[in-house]
């Protein structure tokens, strides 16, 4: 039986299609409660293009398909569900380096990257806005 896609995941359908609003799509991902893997006290992450993009699923499935991939033996992957917001309003800032959000990344065709920009993350840490230059050292 197949599980039905959340609010968030047929939004990034709608927008990998190339059709959907991309503000509705950002409303939905800080509506969201995502699962993000937990690794040695914090939240996983990865780091590619000089971004640390934190790693969020929409569902149990999506988690569990990334966990195959990356968990260790038969040991279960821990987790936080942590609303989209707080995601991107409060640990990205936190970090002290540019970092987005990294949607679903183990499904090839239902992935999405909000990326540390005006608009997804606070203009103090967003990459485009000149006042992480100014104030954090976070520029490009």
């Amino acid at each position: 039986m197949e599980q039905a896609r959340t609010a968030l995941a047929e939004r990034i359908a709608e927008r990998r299609r190339g059709v959907g609003d991309p503000r509705a799509l950002v409303g939905e991902m800080r509506r969201s409660v995502l699962l993000v893997p937990m690794t040695g006290g914090g939240l996983w992450s990865a780091r590619s293009g000089g971004v640390r993009w934190i790693c969020g699923f929409t569902d149990e499935a999506a988690l569990a398909q990334f966990a195959l991939r990356h968990a260790s033996g038969d040991q279960p992957m821990e987790y936080a569900a942590l609303l989209g917001a707080r995601i991107v309003d409060e640990v990205v800032p936190s970090l002290g380096e540019p970092a987005g959000l990294a949607v679903d990344i183990a499904a090839e065709d239902g992935s999405m990257f909000f990326p540390p920009v005006v608009g997804i993350v606070p203009d103090g840490v967003a990459v485009d806005s000149g006042e992480a230059e100014e104030g954090r050292g976070l520029g490009r």
